[in-house]
């Protein structure tokens, strides 16, 4: 026994004094040997043009589709039903704010109508500085000129959030009083929201063909799952004390329902409506590639022509809409936590009667009057903002294109270029290996399973080359935007006051939706790749700097004063303490800024990205590409779940 110790204990010393750094780094140099020796073969590389067999067949099975759309049992009764009421809702919600219907010239609601409704909702809901915000938000779309554009987005919104919370709320209940149900849920929601959001535009269209319904149910799938996790959280948070008591009083599970659960869990609910509203905004604009119509479709067409001025005055209207959805749920949120109080507190009842009537009122105008549905003018001040945006261009091209271009020349050709070469020249089973390598060390023997599996399934898209493309800039992209976060991160955990003045801007960030991203980079950097990188890093960086922030804020303050007493400097303390003490939260960032990485991933292809990107986009533009570009959809999607549980699964070893 003493022999097999002494035999056994030097095993445990080596292995306690390898690390999982020293193996990654092992890993790293073993690729680039390899890489040196094998360079340039066995690369799956495939041109933009040319398809794979399972392109084809793909293709086959979009023709066939659309051949027996009409005649297959499953479309004629179940799909093509679903399609026709998503089509007859949203066709509804148009005619009343957005399009001409029934022989009318002008919608059954005009701009004075909808102005007034949105101003009395928004002040019932909330208050008068909201209603404001609103009623200046939405006059302000009719001064740019994107009046009707604006209610199309707006219809197509409303109609996917009354759907998402029809579906998600119910769910959300059931999930919050069943601990079963919640467990079959939560892998469901993790696909959903691990997806990038134009993975799901390519199989819904097969499905459920391009325009407004196919935009609808695709923001549903999008929009639901915040509804159904908030809603599961808030039944969940209600204090168990309480729901003992309403036993004893001899409640049935309905009237703790009704009484008790969601009465007490009203503020959390109304704050996942927040977020299934923002959700929903943002996949609106994007489902514009899918002939959707609204403000996102003119983004679209400006970007794809390279008009600067066009887009940045649609992506400002886009933003004035999220910003003034998000402050009146926000408000609705806030009011079903805290009564009002004061000297108007009993006139408030009569004020909201009496501007009920107003409202009334000026429907009854707007469906009437022509000058009360037509917005006047002619949208000067659109054209004034997009002329000032295309100065603005023309002078930032002209002055700062030397330093834009050293930027992005130093970026490209110093870490893109080298770190594209690596993995788009080695050989697919090297990098391969690597990956599934990488992961087994990183998250564990299931997360390397899962590599080897998306591994495989990448090969067999036919879109590897491509794939190792996307990836090397969504690599690079991760690490700027880890960057980002831990310098700001450290320094919002460290000074309060830096978290109050930079907090602000980083709700806003997150409240616009993707499109909005690449137009300012899109006049700063050109049509390059380097535009589709700097627009990710923007969009993901916030949620990385939240989370940093949170995790350098809750390292212990006796641990930091101990530091401190042991005479260690600012930098030391940051080095050697609260990032180390933070590396699950550093893990969980790296986690959430790839996945907001790959969901840009798509957008990135209109401006230049190429790869996954283009391939996506062609398909949707080209039928003899749609097979390509739904393989790539797969890949991204691949790419994401791959990532995503190696990151998971790294997080929660740190914290272990």
């Amino acid at each position: 026994m003493a022999a097999v110790a002494d035999a056994t204990a030097p095993a445990a010393t080596i292995r306690e004094k390898i690390s999982r750094p020293m193996v990654v780094a092992a890993i790293l140099v073993v690729w680039l040997v390899l890489f040196a020796a094998f360079r340039g073969r066995q690369t799956l590389t495939l041109a933009a043009a040319d398809l794979t067999g399972l392109h084809r067949r793909l293709n086959d099975v979009n023709d066939s589709i659309g051949a027996n759309r009409n005649s297959n049992p499953v479309f004629l009764y179940f799909f093509n039903e679903i399609r026709l009421a998503i089509d007859n809702l949203v066709t509804f919600v148009q005619s009343v704010i957005s399009q001409p219907a029934g022989g009318r010239p002008v919608p059954q609601i005009g701009w004075l109508g909808v102005v007034g409704l949105t101003g009395y909702v928004s002040w019932a809901v909330g208050n008068w500085r909201v209603a404001l915000l609103a009623v200046a938000g939405f006059t302000f779309f009719g001064l740019q000129g994107l009046w009707q554009e604006s209610m199309d987005t707006l219809a197509l919104t409303l109609s996917a959030v009354l759907v998402a919370l029809l579906i998600g709320i119910p769910l959300g209940v059931w999930a919050g009083l069943s601990d079963r149900f919640n467990r079959v849920m939560t892998p469901f929601l993790d696909f959903m929201q691990t997806m990038p959001t134009f993975v799901y535009l390519a199989p819904l269209t097969l499905i459920f063909l391009i325009g407004g319904a196919s935009a609808v149910i695709t923001t549903v799938i999008y929009a639901a799952p915040p509804a159904i996790r908030i809603t599961a959280h808030a039944i969940r948070s209600v204090p168990e004390t309480t729901v003992e008591a309403a036993d004893s009083l001899g409640t049935t599970r309905t009237q703790q329902l009704v009484k008790v659960l969601l009465p007490m869990s009203k503020r959390t609910v109304v704050m996942g409506v927040n977020q299934t509203i923002m959700a929903a905004l943002a996949m609106v604009t994007i489902a514009a590639l899918i002939d959707a119509p609204g403000l996102g479709k003119t983004v679209v067409q400006a970007l794809q022509s390279l008009d600067v001025g066009t887009a940045f005055n649609a992506g400002l209207a886009i933003v004035v809409m999220a910003i003034v959805l998000d402050r009146v749920t926000t408000a609705a949120a806030a009011r079903t936590e805290t009564r009002r109080d004061g000297r108007f507190l009993k006139w408030r009842r009569p004020l909201l009667g009496a501007g009920g009537v107003a409202a009334l009122v000026l429907v009854y105008l707007s469906h009437t009057y022509v000058w009360a549905a037509e917005f006047p003018g002619d949208g000067t001040a659109g054209s004034h903002i997009a002329s000032a945006a295309d100065t603005a261009t023309t002078w930032l091209q002209d002055h700062l294109s030397g330093l834009t271009n050293a930027l992005r020349d130093v970026l490209t050709n110093g870490l893109l270029n080298p770190f594209q070469t690596l993995l788009t020249d080695s050989p697919w089973w090297l990098v391969g290996a690597v990956l599934v390598g990488l992961g087994a060390v990183l998250g564990g023997w299931r997360a390397g399973v899962t590599a080897a599996v998306c591994v495989g399934l990448l090969v067999a898209t036919g879109l590897w080359s491509d794939s190792m493309t996307t990836l090397a800039s969504t690599a690079v992209a991760t690490a700027l935007v880890m960057l980002v976060g831990v310098v700001f991160g450290v320094w919002m955990g460290r000074s309060t006051l830096v978290d109050r003045l930079i907090r602000p801007t980083l709700d806003a960030a997150q409240v616009m939706p993707p499109f909005v991203y690449l137009v300012p980079f899109l006049a700063l950097f050109g049509a390059t790749r380097f535009t589709a990188i700097v627009a990710a890093v923007v969009y993901a960086a916030p949620v990385a700097v939240k989370i940093i922030a949170d995790g350098v804020r809750n390292v212990s303050a006796p641990t930091v004063e101990a530091a401190t007493s042991a005479g260690c400097n600012t930098w030391q303390i940051i080095t050697k303490v609260q990032l180390p003490m933070a590396r699950g939260a550093l893990t969980l960032a790296t986690n959430q800024g790839l996945i907001y990485v790959l969901s840009m991933v798509v957008v990135g292809g209109l401006v230049g990205a190429g790869a996954l990107g283009y391939d996506v986009v062609a398909g949707f533009s080209q039928g003899e590409l749609y097979g390509k570009g739904l393989a790539a959809g797969l890949a991204i999607v691949l790419l994401g779940v791959m990532f995503d549980r190696i990151t998971q699964a790294a997080a929660r070893r740190t914290r272990a």
